[in-house]
């Protein structure tokens, strides 16, 4: 069957006879942007597949009438480009094996938590992902210099690549820490403006009646203490780039005199009325969202469009999966080899408390971790007690301020079994709890934890 041109959002296909476990399925990967489309048996996910073009099919094993192995079978013979994983409440070796020999990517068994949902998704789509560039001949994406080789990033550097070929505005969006400021030199320095200046603007470390004269500059004698004439970062910046950070910190007045220039590409200097002509490429980043405050009427709206030409939005740190790892072995090297001692190594159990942790100051943080780790640990071996305690038992913040105490005990026990490397011998020790109670906790959390 003809292949739509890949694109994002990737398109799912869950396939349950329980209408709550495809509810779930269905809830959690919609909220990390994928697009979900449901079948409660074998017959409709055939039908579904005849009609939309999938790439991730996720299927039960034990279904009614046809079991989830013949869906397998079925997919690979006539649908070569797309992706299989199998769910299961009856777990076994041999029922792991079938599965994979027909055809299944991935295994997953139920119970499972939020977080092994995702992350098994996101394993198969990379993979998918991998698969399809090779087919058509096209290498990994150009990095820029940025670690990570997550789908989210993938974007990321698909979104640069369009930014370095056009002199269009570009909105950067994220949370603190994230390298927005990172992706901004990418973007400057792999397009043609690469020779000219790169200027970096804080709007908020600039007090609001010094902001105008910091971007325009000023003449001798505009206002009290201005002895001689200066120019501003939109002049240095001429015929390069001009990043301005936390763009949504700017006064209304600045905003409309930001618009100005980038609607005439000119500004006047404060105490002057002559007008001189700027060709500084703008990027914006802000860690706010501005369509929040543009609703406050905090944030001009047509200066929004004028910025987000090309918007940029970088995931924070704990939806990149693998990166982390990937990040951990960068900074710990780096900062190893500035100490002048061996670069030390992780015990799985803290690799995957590092991997589970939902990082809150993001890349900046790890690095700061990093850092302190090869700088107090004499060892050079780091095992998870080496770790800040809020990293090794930590309850995640909820979005939502009241939980029910099954959720927060949910949380607790999932969180606690993360930081032993899912031993439920440990687990139970520090839980205060014998194995098999435990392991009812955990049948009871289910999939719609």
């Amino acid at each position: 069957m003809a292949r739509r041109r890949f694109s994002n959002p990737f398109r799912l296909l869950a396939v349950d006879d329980n209408v709550n476990t495809l509810e779930v399925i269905k809830r959690n990967l919609n909220n990390e942007g994928y697009e979900v489309l449901t079948a409660h048996d074998v017959a409709k996910a055939v039908a579904v597949l005849e009609t939309n073009d999938i790439d991730l099919v996720i299927t039960d094993l034990k279904m009614p009438k046809t079991s989830g192995l013949d869906l397998v079978k079925h997919v690979r013979e006539n649908y070569n480009d797309t992706e299989i994983m199998m769910i299961t409440g009856y777990p076994s070796i041999e029922g792991a094996v079938e599965a994979v020999k027909k055809g299944a990517d991935e295994y997953l068994v139920k119970p499972f938590t939020d977080e092994e949902l995702l992350s098994t998704v996101q394993r198969v789509i990379e993979k998918l992902v991998r698969r399809r560039n090779i087919q058509s001949g096209q290498g990994p994406a150009k990095t820029y210099g940025i670690i990570g080789e997550s789908v989210v990033m993938q974007e990321v550097f698909r979104l640069i690549e369009k930014a370095v070929t056009t002199t269009a505005n570009v909105l950067i969006s994220g949370e603190s820490g994230t390298g927005k400021e990172l992706v901004a030199r990418a973007i400057h320095y792999g397009s043609d403006r690469s020779a000219a200046p790169f200027i970096s603007v804080n709007c908020t470390a600039i007090p609001d009646t010094l902001l105008e004269s910091e971007l325009f500059g000023h003449v001798k004698g505009a206002f009290t203490g201005a002895s001689e004439s200066r120019a501003g970062f939109f002049q240095i910046a001429d015929g390069g780039t001009i990043l301005l950070d936390e763009i949504g910190d700017a006064s209304l007045n600045m905003q409309g005199k930001l618009l100005q220039v980038i609607q005439n590409k000119e500004i006047f200097m404060v105490g002057s009325s002559r007008v001189r002509k700027v060709d500084a490429r703008i990027i914006a980043a802000t860690h706010k969202d501005l369509q929040v405050l543009i609703q406050k009427e905090n944030f001009r709206e047509d200066l929004y469009y004028r910025l987000a030409v090309l918007d940029i939005a970088i995931p924070p740190l704990y939806k990149r999966g693998d990166d982390i790892l990937l990040l951990v072995n960068y900074f710990s090297k780096k900062f190893s080899k500035e100490m002048n001692r061996p670069a030390p190594a992780f015990s799985d159990n803290a690799l995957l408390t590092l991997k589970n942790y939902n990082w809150p100051g993001n890349v900046r943080e790890l690095e700061n971790l990093m850092q302190k780790l090869v700088v107090l640990i004499d060892s050079d071996f780091i095992d998870v007690v080496d770790l800040p305690p809020a990293m090794r038992f930590r309850v995640s913040p909820a979005k939502e301020a009241a939980r029910s105490l099954a959720q927060v005990e949910a949380e607790h026990i999932l969180n606690v079994l993360a930081s032993v490397g899912d031993n439920k011998t440990r687990a139970a020790a520090i839980l205060g709890i014998d194995r098999k109670t435990l392991r009812e906790r955990i049948k009871k959390i289910g999939p719609t934890r």
